[in-house]
């Protein structure tokens, strides 16, 4: 009897890991946000914000695009007005997914389904990293809804986003003879990859995920901290747009295979650690910098000179703009929230800390 149960225990295991939420959050780990909103003043505060969308999208409807496309256009081009304004959704997914998950609401669920199943069937990749980082919010909402979605609509879905997955995989963006297999294009590819993969259990890819993201820290980080995006850019803008994407991808691998790279050395002595550390002195204040005033790129010349906010050559550093890395790396490491606090106040809370606190991942 005692031989049967060992195999069936096995089984059970692998069922229960196999339901797992690895983008998002897992039951235990909802049922510990759901005390914190009832019990927080500023969890709460944080997520009104997600139930104030959910209750607007129940009244709206899916505006899907076929081709998700902004990459490279100018603000005011009307192919990229009509993108960002699709991509909208993504937010509504997530708002969506999260108040039926912690409130067991199905008119919530119902709708969110509805978004992902319109998207599905319209959406098709272009493997452009930049365009299709822009659907996270697809990703992680429906990694909180999908046992819970019928099989013939979870087939669907899967269906579409492994597509987006496979694309990136093999994107002409990914050549080596281009740049952007390195930069920070290549860190938004390896967390788009990274979200799919491990929200739809896409096991047979995550070998094809390590590979990226630890040739990633070879070619993109260098081991003084800085990156190949800040050389090129001369902006931490550009540093901190890399970091932010490994860092999501490393939090998925970190969730659903226990492997952590956040620390992890590569061969030539770069980690997103030293990177982050990297950043911050200019969080902090302890240093200055004047963005972009030595940028090799063309594209950051043409969107000052259309009066784009942020990338006037040589206008100082917000350090700010650094909190989303220090928070994302929060869950790595708790040393990052005391200096969040030290230059937000102690009162400061985003989305991103609030999820460390339940997810525990330290």
């Amino acid at each position: 009897m005692r031989k049967a149960i060992a195999p069936l225990l096995l089984l059970i295991g692998m069922a229960i890991a196999a339901q797992a939420q690895f983008v998002s959050l897992t039951a235990g780990e909802l049922k510990k946000l759901k005390q914190a909103i009832d019990t927080d003043q500023q969890v709460k505060g944080q997520f009104e914000v997600f139930e104030k969308t959910a209750r607007k999208a129940l009244a709206e409807t899916p505006g899907p695009v076929a081709l998700v496309h902004s990459q490279g256009l100018l603000m005011g081009d009307p192919v990229k007005t009509a993108s960002l304004k699709a991509v909208e959704d993504g937010p509504k997914v997530y708002a969506l997914a999260l108040c039926s998950r912690l409130y067991d609401n199905r008119d919530y669920l119902k709708k969110a389904i509805d978004y992902l199943l319109a998207w599905a069937k319209v959406n098709k990749p272009n493997g452009d990293p930049i365009d299709e980082t822009k659907l996270e919010e697809f990703f992680t909402g429906y990694d909180l809804i999908r046992d819970q979605i019928s099989k013939a609509d979870r087939k669907l879905i899967d269906t579409w986003m492994e597509s987006i997955a496979v694309a990136e995989i093999n994107s002409p963006f990914a050549r080596p003879d281009k740049s952007t297999a390195k930069n920070n294009w290549n860190s938004h590819r390896i967390k788009v990859i990274a979200q799919v993969v491990y929200a739809i259990h896409a096991d047979r890819y995550r070998d094809t995920v390590n590979k990226l993201v630890e040739q990633q820290l070879v070619q993109n980080l260098y081991e003084d901290g800085s990156s190949y995006d800040f050389a090129e850019r001369d902006a931490l803008h550009y540093h901190i747009y890399t970091l932010e994407p490994l860092l999501k991808a490393m939090i998925a691998v970190q969730r659903g295979s226990g492997k952590n790279y956040y620390a992890f050395v590569s061969p030539t002595g770069s980690s997103v650690q030293r990177s982050v550390q990297f950043l911050l002195p200019f969080v902090t204040g302890e240093k200055k910098h004047g963005e972009f005033a030595n940028s090799k790129v063309k594209f950051d010349r043409d969107r000052a000179a259309n009066g784009e906010k942020g990338y006037v050559a040589g206008h100082p550093f917000e350090p700010k703009n650094g909190i989303i890395v220090l928070s994302l790396a929060d869950h790595f490491d708790p040393l990052m929230v005391k200096v969040v606090k030290q230059v937000m106040g102690d009162q400061y809370l985003d989305w991103q800390l609030v999820l460390n606190r339940v997810q525990k991942a330290k």
